[in-house]
């Protein structure tokens, strides 16, 4: 075979490589984004201001918020119990802590709050610190950092005040005061480090009773079905909840905003991963 010839052949065939690499490298990169993971976080945007929260934060907020209204307690109880969380735990579920404390509260179980186990279920240790906050007479008309005081007797008294703001604007979020103040994102396909690991220990029927007194969408007012939707969206990555719509708003895993939508529902519904998305409404079985 002539030279000039050979060479063109081994150029073309170069040519073919690198065009067909190219294309594999492009195939990759396209793959990868439809792939692309969302950061799990929640946004807090209420009247009182604008927080982040990571997932458990938020899921621990909402448990808080729906123990308290569900005793029947003000919006400022949450805030107490909200700043007080925020300061002792940062809203995590400590395994540990000073001596034997544990828990959202940091509450000891050699003072009488209850178990190690009971104390590290934040529906538990939620309606213990309730308990407490009644059992303290006039709390209602006092401060956030005070009325925590009177139930955590901290050896720093005023270091509940630091939180009061962003315990205010939380419970505004979760308990419903403002229409759409919490809003997560997480990954529902099952990848990332938000997605669940393992089942729930409980089903998502018997958590809303547990937590909100009822496993029904449907409340008398307008800010309790918006604490109901709160609720749905924080526990959403435990319960794999894909979306939540309610009135003109609807909000989906993937995305921590709710967005208006139309016509408007007057119930509340959720779709959840593995139900085909078939919409699950205060008439159907959670």
């Amino acid at each position: 075979m002539p030279r000039r010839a050979a060479f063109r052949r081994l150029a073309v065939t170069a040519l073919v490589l690198a065009l067909t690499t190219a294309a594999a490298v492009v195939a990759v990169v396209v793959a990868t984004t439809s792939r692309r993971s969302v950061t799990p976080l929640c946004q807090v945007v209420a009247t009182s201001g604008r927080y982040q929260l990571a997932l458990d934060q938020a899921a621990n907020a909402a448990t808080i918020a729906a123990v308290g209204k569900a005793a029947g307690l003000p919006d400022h109880a949450v805030t107490v119990a909200l700043a007080a969380a925020l300061q002792e735990s940062a809203l995590h579920n400590l395994a540990g802590g000073d001596r034997d404390s544990v828990g959202l509260f940091q509450q000891r179980p050699s003072q009488g709050w209850g178990t190690p186990t009971e104390l590290r279920t934040p529906s538990y240790a939620a309606a213990a610190f309730f308990r407490a906050l009644q059992n303290e007479s006039g709390w209602e008309s006092l401060p956030v950092t005070e009325a925590a005081q009177l139930v955590q007797r901290s050896a720093a008294p005023d270091a509940y005040a630091v939180w009061e703001q962003e315990a205010r604007a939380v419970a505004e979020a979760v308990t419903g005061e403002v229409a759409g103040g919490l809003a997560c994102q997480y990954n529902s396909d099952g990848s990332g480090a938000a997605a669940s690991s393992s089942a729930p220990s409980t089903s998502l029927a018997d958590a809303m009773r547990t937590e909100l007194g009822s496993s029904s969408f449907t409340t008398s007012t307008r800010a309790s079905q918006w604490l109901v939707a709160s609720w749905l969206v924080a526990h959403a990555s435990t319960y794999q909840i894909t979306s939540v719509t309610f009135d003109t708003y609807r909000w989906v895993s993937s995305k921590a905003v709710w967005t208006t939508v139309s016509p408007a529902r007057a119930d509340l519904a959720i779709t959840v991963a593995g139900h085909g998305h078939a919409p699950i409404t205060d008439s159907s079985t959670v």
